[in-house]
């Protein structure tokens, strides 16, 4: 009924560009309305302690300032915040909109101030005084475990909010006939998504029709919508998120936070708009957190390098409170440690600890990242005392396609469920040798470990999987306007990812139009009546496929309107391109029909994951004088199923690539002893620039389509950072391997690495 592919697979310009490069953009800053007051969060200073009392009244006695709202202003119990996935175990870490009693980390919120403008707003928080009698802070693992204090006296018994078991096989008896075994200790930096625009919301209440309007979702409106109704007490059709441009997300941005609800319960206290838009100080603070594991893990291997068994156990860091999705990490560092490797026998446990702690979320490639790092260095580890190539010990326990599909090691939460999950098709030996050929392995690996103009090379090679099209479905909703284009509308999300090219791709595709007829609308909840969002790579395999099916179902329903407008059977009209031909030759175009309501709606519905693999190759020189890194060459390839946009897929893979370089090499959120965060701008918290990480290659295959979905898409947001890790890692271990030097630490920051060649001084 369509006609032949033409733009999924080409290399289509990004249609949002144009707006952007115009400066014609639309920010949650750029939205006002008449009479608009802001608000600005009062945060504890203090990481752990007991709320006192809140004086307000110097405050409140500044003109311009309408309200200050504390946990005295929120009728019953204070909310908290829900998680996505529920578990009972995980129940009495949620986390409160609004501290009342006890505040648990550095930045919690205690009170929300209203005024005329977000200056007078912040000049009155600086008056209003919490009194908070401090408390001891857990900060470490060992505090933590040792539950020395207790965060939630009363309600908890140990500060372990939840267990994590990976298993496959028998470990056991792997290990005890291995002839090598492997293992060391890890850990990985805690740190955060840093998206370039920082979170904001713009709260509307109408109080005539008892309805709530929330400016700036991002990623999750569907779900914040279910929530913030739940909370306020009002049907979920009462409550609508919209959602603007946005200046990226990375897994933080769009999750409901505390702010969501204040910012929503100051527009109805004061019936006034209300806007809060959060300085970068304050982003460090309240933005979910990530990444901060230790690990102590084992890899048993036979004589020729196979993989026998992976054991061991994790210990992740999650902060003060468990956010809605804050066990991904930990459940996805078990699970997928074995990455693209056949590991026929684990036994892995990760534990998620609280602490007075930003509570951590996800952030691109949760969990998967942090494991990638810990099996690629036991990796290296190995083969050097079996004697043999890297390379040769990775092929030897690559996925093949015939294995497919290859099932994961089954995850058992602490509430004891369980989880499964299968790797859904490809040859993993192919992107393999595809990054080291473009790497130039055979001419870089001359180079490794030696010393030239002052600094020491070395090169690596990790290989990855990323998981995708996270279930359970997706919804799309098409119109064709009166002019004869179509409007489509989908529940994802855009957070920067090409959201509206790539589906304007599909949807162009499937009803045989030129691109230049899509328009496509995203991401608000008044455009579906129930959607799913972007996270956890599914825009392009779930929005995707659930807009091929409304158009599908749009071309059935613009055949059965033309076949009755011609007085014929359905049968015996045909679709071809942007007309209906009837038997007798005549002719309709979809304008034509426009008037009689052309539309469509479909659902897509799918709980199996895609899987797309690849592997990346790093060259590094290694300045032994300050320890600096540098990256000469990165070369990454994947194999993502059937490529929709290749431009917009490498900009997804690179951008992922040098963020992953942030994460090993200077990006860190340390604390102190007393719970207070040390990083309060972008003088001590260091993202690369543009000019930092000049060679980076991408190289993208799609041999292997999934077998999941129609698209045969896999998910492909977040390969980039998963190997940097453990390819940087190696490749510094490899350059200072006469120095005996072990990175098992991150991040590799200079001080780190001279402290590695000197562990004297």
């Amino acid at each position: 009924m369509n006609t032949p592919n033409t733009y999924i697979g080409g290399h289509v310009e990004r249609v949002e560009d144009a707006r952007f490069l115009r400066g014609a953009g639309r920010y949650i800053d750029d939205v006002t309305r008449e009479g608009l007051l802001h608000a600005c969060v009062v945060r504890s200073a203090v990481a752990h302690g007991r709320l006192l009392s809140i004086d307000a009244e110097e405050a409140l006695a500044m003109p311009g300032v309408h309200a200050v709202l504390t946990a005295a202003d929120v009728a019953g119990e204070i909310p908290t915040i829900p998680f996505r996935r529920p578990n009972p175990k995980i129940g009495p870490y949620a986390q409160p909109v609004i501290a009342r009693d006890r505040v648990r980390y550095f930045g919690e919120p205690v009170a929300l101030v209203v005024a005329d403008s977000p200056e007078l707003a912040e000049d009155a928080a600086e008056l209003v005084l919490p009194e908070i009698e401090p408390l001891p802070a857990v900060v470490t693992r060992a505090a933590s475990l040792a539950a020395d204090p207790l965060l939630f006296p009363g309600t908890t018994e140990d500060n372990v909010a939840a267990v994590f078991t990976a298993t496959r096989g028998d470990a056991e008896a792997a290990f005890a006939a291995a002839a090598l075994v492997v293992g060391d200790s890890f850990s990985t930096q805690r740190q955060t998504a840093l998206p370039l625009e920082t979170r904001g919301l713009l709260a509307e209440w109408d109080a005539d029709a008892q309805h709530l309007t929330m400016h700036g979702a991002a990623k999750l409106p569907f779900f914040n919508r279910r929530a913030m109704a739940r909370m306020m007490d009002l049907p979920e059709t009462s409550v609508d998120y919209v959602e603007h441009d946005v200046g990226g997300g990375f897994g933080a941005r769009g999750e409901f936070y505390p702010e969501d609800f204040l910012v929503a319960l100051a527009a109805r206290t004061t019936g006034r708009p209300v806007k809060w838009v959060e300085d970068r100080r304050e982003h460090f603070a309240a933005i979910a957190h990530a990444r901060e594991a230790e690990a102590q893990v084992e890899l048993a291997l036979d004589a020729s390098g196979r993989i026998l068994g992976l054991r061991g156990e994790m210990f992740m860091n999650v902060g003060a409170y468990v956010r809605p999705n804050g066990m991904t990490p930990v459940r996805n560092c078990a699970q997928f440690m074995s990455g693209p490797y056949r590991v026929p026998n684990i036994a892995l446990q990760a534990t998620a600890l609280v602490a007075n702690k930003t509570p951590a979320g996800t952030f691109r490639g949760p969990g998967r990242y942090e494991g990638s790092f810990f099996i690629e260095r036991l990796l290296d580890m190995a083969a050097a005392q079996l004697g043999l190539d890297r390379r040769t010990i990775r092929e030897v326990n690559l996925l093949t396609n015939a294995e497919m599909p290859h099932p994961l090691a089954q995850i058992r939460p602490s509430d004891g469920s369980r989880a499964e999950t299968s790797c859904d098709s490809g040859e993993y030996a192919e992107a393999f040798h595809r990054c080291l050929q473009a790497f130039d392995w055979e001419e870089k690996v001359r180079l490794d470990g030696r010393l030239i103009d002052g600094r020491y090379h070395g090169i690596a090679v990790s290989c990855f999987i990323e998981g995708g099209a996270s279930g359970p479905a997706e919804t799309a909703r098409m119109r064709v306007a009166e002019d004869g284009g179509v409007e489509v509308y989908v529940g994802s999300s855009a957070i920067g990812q090409g959201l509206e090219t790539v589906m304007a791709q599909i949807a162009a595709d499937t009803l045989g139009l030129p691109m230049e007829r899509i328009r496509v609308f995203h991401g608000s909840t008044t455009y579906l009546a129930e959607g799913w969002g972007s996270y956890g790579s599914r825009a392009t395999v779930m929005g995707g496929n659930a807009v091929r099916e409304a158009g599908l179902a749009l071309l059935e329903r613009f055949r059965a309107l033309a076949a009755g407008r011609l007085g014929v059977g359905e049968g015996e009209v045909s679709v071809v391109g942007l007309q209906a031909v009837g038997p007798d030759g005549v002719v309709l175009e979809l304008a034509d029909i426009a008037a009689e309501g052309l539309a469509s709606e479909a659902k897509f519905l799918n709980s199996d994951a895609t899987y797309t693999n690849g592997t990346a190759a790093v060259h590094v020189a290694v300045d032994p004088e300050t320890g600096r890194v540098e990256v000469l060459d990165y070369v990454v390839c994947d194999e993502v199923g059937r490529i929709v946009n290749a431009l917009t897929l490498h900009g997804q893979v690179t951008g992922a690539a040098v963020q992953g370089f942030g994460s090993v090499f200077g990006e860190e959120l340390p604390y102190g002893d007393d719970g207070a965060l040390l990083v309060g701008t972008l003088a001590d918290y260091l993202v690369p620039l543009a000019t930092d990480y000049p060679r980076v290659r991408c190289l993208s295959l799609e041999s292997y389509p999934s077998p999941t979905n129609p698209l045969g898409a896999k998910g492909a947001g977040e390969g980039g950072i998963i190997p940097v890790g453990g390819a940087v890692a190696n490749a510094v271990a490899s350059a200072l391997r006469t120095f005996g030097v072990a990175p098992n630490h991150l991040p590799l920051s200079p001080a780190r690495v001279w402290a590695l060649l000197n562990p004297s001084e």
